[in-house]
């Protein structure tokens, strides 16, 4: 017989509440109760980055914590980074920058990649290259070489020091 949790938390502004397993992770809710599918499951180690998420304001590797843990917790994944654009806008200056630059090949780690700099150009509006490089160290691509990653990052952070 399985125990369930109840858990209780906010995901892209909007609140749910349910039963999980005690082991599920908070990647696999997610993607199979939410139906919130652009959090990539990569790794399961923490060590890709694609599973990258905000946990109240913080980026986190979503296939390292169980659901029962965000109990209450605040979470953004990438469906919910468009509402933080100004009104109006399709998609964040983040997406866009990647979508100019190209900074993306088969788009699996983008999610992860995007998540990450979101939380970064909060702390460091005006990065230095070298200072982006190292920021996104924990989140790998086997395409794209980064270069156009870093540039998708320099053009968002252009775009929002600009508004």
């Amino acid at each position: 017989m399985t125990t369930h949790c109840a858990i209780e938390m906010t995901v892209n502004d909007k609140r749910y509440t349910g039963l999980v397993e005690p082991r599920l992770s908070l990647a696999d809710f997610l993607r199979d109760h939410l139906g919130l599918t652009g959090t990539h499951v990569g790794c399961e180690q923490g060590i890709c980055g694609s599973c990258t998420i905000l946990l109240n304001g913080e980026t986190v590797r979503s296939c390292l914590l169980f659901a029962v843990q965000a109990h209450g917790a605040t979470i953004v994944t990438i469906e919910g980074l468009a509402a933080k654009a100004k009104s109006g806008d399709r998609l964040h200056p983040i997406q866009q920058g990647f979508l100019e630059t190209v900074g993306f090949q088969c788009g699996f780690c983008t999610p992860g990649f995007l998540m990450t700099t979101y939380e970064f150009l909060q702390e460091n509006p005006s990065p230095s290259e070298e200072e982006i490089r190292e920021r996104l160290t924990g989140n790998l691509c086997r395409c794209t070489g980064y270069q156009n990653i870093v540039a998708a990052v320099q053009w968002a952070a252009e775009r929002l020091r600009a508004r």
